[in-house]
Order: C-alpha cells, then structure tokens, then sequence
C-alpha cells in the first residue's frame, strides 16, 4: 500500500511536471505572496508563467477571470485553478493550502503576543505606527483599483452610489454587491458600451508567454473537462467539510454561542466576498465592531497591519477578529485555547468555499468564455467595490486619527464625524509621512509599514503616543 502511494506522488504527468516539484513551487509562491493580491498574482505570474514556463499568458488571465468572478481571495483561488490544471484535485488542495498556510501560522502568532503583550509599550507603539501605515496602503488600493475600474461616468457613478449606501445608508455589503451585478448584467445584455470590461488584475509587463510554448500547451489536461458525476462528488465532500462543523457547533452549543456566532458569520462572508479583503472588511468591520462587540475600532487597524506584514491573502485578518472574539468569550475554556480554537474555525470556514467554487466550476465556467453580460456584471462590481474600498479608508481614517466619533442621525441616515478636539496629532503626522512616503515617492509597502512600525515605537516610548 505504501509503494504504491509512493508511485503515485512521483509519477510525471504527460506536461512533465512532478507533483514534488510542484509543492515546492507553491510553497515558494506562497512565501513571496506580500502586497495584496495584485503583489500575490503578479508574483504568481512571474513564477508559474515567465519562470517556469508552467501555462502560458491567455491561460492564466483565462483562469484568473474565473476567479474574478467568485467570491473569496481571487490569489488563492487562482492558486488552486492552476494547481488543478496541472495535477488534478490534489495539486489544487496543496497549492491552495500551501497558499494559505504561512499566513494563517503568522496571524496566530501575532494574535498571540497581541493578547499576551499588547499593553506593554513597544508592542503598543509598534501597533499604534502600523495604523498609520495601513491607512497610506488602503488609500493606495482605492487609488489603484480606482485607476482600473472607473473608466467612465457610469462607473465613477457606480461608486458613488456604492460608498453613500455603505457609509451614509449602512446597506450591507451583500445588498450592494447583488444591486450593482443585476445593474452591470443588464448594461451588458443592452450591449451598452459602459459595461464592457478588463482583465481583472492584469499580468506582469513584457512579452506573453504564448500557451503552445508552455508545459501545458495549448490543449485542454483530459481531467478539465466537465463531469457531472465528479463535480456532485467533489462539490459533496467539499460542502459537507465545510457545513457539517458549523452544523455541529449550532446543534451542541447553540446559537448563541461565540463560536457558533462565529461559523454561521464568516460561512456567510465566505460567500459574499467578492472585490477581495479590502470590499468586505467595511462589512466585518460594521458587524465585528457594531452588532458583535467582539473588538473594538482600531483593532481592526491592528488585524489588518498583521495581515498586511505576512504573507498570504489579507482576508486572513477575518482569522484576527474571530480569535479576539473567543479569547474574550471563551467559556469554560481558558482564553488563549478559546482564541486559538476559533481562528482554526474561522480560517476553516472562510477558505474551505474557495476550494469548492474552484473544483466545482472550474470544468464547467469555461463556457463563460467571451459572455458578454458575465464580463459586464464583474465591471460594475468591481467599480462598485472603489465605493466601498474608499468607505473603509475614510471609517479607519476616523477612528485612528480621532479619539472620538459621534453619529448625526436624519431622515433614517446615519454620518459618523469626527469630534474636531480629539485629533490624535502623533497619528495623523505619522499617517500623513506615510500617504507621502507611499504617493510621492513610491515607496514599496514593507518598507513603510517597517518604518511606521519603528517611529510608532519611537514616539510610544517618548511618550508622545
């Protein structure tokens, strides 16, 4: 029985790629994924298509179209395609897997020495610069996907009308997300010329890869094509891994329960997330915080700092909050066991659905190849998702360069304004070094989140923060 494992993880495929071979590549690839996922996909790019010559340029933005259209981490998701392709169900689960892994070890530990040393001045101070830090390259991603994606009035307006509902009107994410896809389908069924879309996040510049000079070549591996029988089975084990803990958990704790509350909320952002991390933070930021009371405002700040230094897709910060808000309820348990157990089931939940909308899609989304009102409802989406990006921006800029926020209430609305006296001066001299460092003189996102790090530090231990 062991021989016979042993073959089958060496044997080569017709392409010529061993699976060991590709564990190491993808364990390489997901310690380089800094930067977000345009960083996460472009170093993929360079990797798997420029370097290794794995699938070519139209395959790769093929696929990544794909995952454009999915809800989850679209990095991860192409990991998982691309690991598929090349070594059916199994190299999709350890490219994903291997993709998601570093981060999920990093944000552990961070939550760790957060919980555990938090109040002690230089870990205080560290976090107190990273906020600064994250504001500048949370600007910088409205500013980049902006860029990208309001191409015209119709999508300037999109996102407009995206950032008023979330930030004035407090509409949940979902409802925006489903409005603005139904707008986008329709302009791209009329044919207007609005609508018409990209590609996603784009590749790397230079010469293309053409797929015929590639290890997979131009044909389609005779395990991509569509079978209904295998996409049940796969779809199965992958629903059944992924609801039966949340089953579990209502039925033995109840609903009422933190870690109950905690399965049924991050199921549900695991099929909502589309636009990446940055769209659905505002949502888990508005839920965490507002309904939940599981962390308070700048502790978000705090999660996404984390996310932002380590590497793997930033929607792990959803691994952050789930662990604070067990290790603050935990029960019988003792804190750091409660805390630990949930960040396990929050990553379990969140990153389970991607391997499902992979295995199951995948053979059969091909034929969405060139559709029309598909590429239509992904423009309006992602134009919409600028609104929402820039409502997270502005929510953080509030509650980490002021120490008070209050609500004027009209008409059903609601508008948080900062209270003028309560200006933080020490965060909004470093934030601003930072939007400098990272507009005017291009400074890569290390560096910035290093040197916010160490002047929050400074002025901690100065007393002057």
């Amino acid at each position: 029985m062991a021989d016979a494992i042993l073959r089958r993880s060496t044997d080569v495929p017709a392409h010529g790629i061993s699976f060991g071979e590709a564990v190491k590549v993808w364990a390489r690839v997901a310690a380089l994924s800094f930067g977000g996922p345009a960083g996460q996909i472009a170093v993929m790019h360079r990797i798997v298509v420029e370097e290794k010559r794995w699938i070519g340029e139209e395959r790769f933005l093929h696929a990544l179209n794909y995952c454009m259209l999915l809800p989850g981490p679209e990095a991860q998701q192409l990991a998982v395609y691309i690991g598929w392709l090349l070594h059916k169900t199994r190299g999709g689960l350890v490219a994903g897997t291997l993709f998601v892994l570093p981060g999920f070890l990093s944000i552990l530990a961070l939550s760790w020495v957060y919980v555990l040393l938090g109040s002690v001045d230089a870990v205080a101070g560290l976090f107190f610069g990273l906020k600064s830090a994250v504001l500048a390259v949370v600007l910088q991603a409205v500013m980049r996907v902006g860029s990208r994606a309001l191409k015209n009035r119709a999508m300037v307006l999109l996102a407009a009308v995206a950032f008023l509902a979330i930030f004035v009107g407090q509409v949940p994410f979902p409802i925006i997300v489903l409005a603005v896809g139904l707008i986008g389908y329709a302009g791209g069924k009329a044919g207007h010329p609005a609508f018409q879309g990209g590609k996603g996040h784009g590749a790397a510049a230079g010469k293309a890869v053409p797929d015929r000079e590639t290890a997979l070549g131009e044909e389609m591996p005779a395990h991509a094509h569509p079978s209904l029988s295998w996409s049940l089975k796969v779809s199965g084990v992958c629903l059944a891994l992924w609801l039966i803990p949340v089953a579990a958990l209502l039925l033995w704790l109840g609903p009422d329960d933190v870690f109950s509350r905690v399965g049924v909320f991050f199921s549900q952002m695991a099929v909502v997330t589309f636009g990446g991390a940055y769209a659905v933070l505002a949502y888990v930021a508005q839920q965490a915080v507002g309904t939940y009371h599981w962390l308070a405002p700048g502790e978000m700040l705090d999660g996404l700092g984390m996310a932002e230094t380590t590497p793997g897709p930033l929607i792990m910060v959803l691994e952050f909050v789930g662990f604070l808000a067990a290790f603050r309820a935990p029960g019988a348990l003792p804190p750091l066991v409660a805390g630990t157990l949930a960040a396990v089931l929050t990553t379990w939940v969140t990153f389970v659905p991607c391997f499902l909308w992979i295995f199951l899609g995948a053979p059969f989304i091909e034929k969405l190849r060139g559709n029309r009102a598909v590429s239509a409802t992904l423009t309006a989406i992602t134009a919409a998702v600028v609104g929402v990006i820039l409502n997270l921006a502005v929510w953080f800029a509030l509650h980490a360069l002021f120490r008070e926020v209050t609500d004027l209430k009209a008409f059903g609305l609601v508008l948080e304004v900062p209270v003028p006296a309560s200006v933080n001066v020490a965060a909004l001299a470093l934030t601003a070094a930072a939007v400098v460092a990272v507009f005017r003189f291009k400074a890569g996102m290390i560096p910035v989140l290093a040197a916010c790090s160490i002047a929050g530090l400074t002025l901690r231990l100065a007393g002057l923060a």
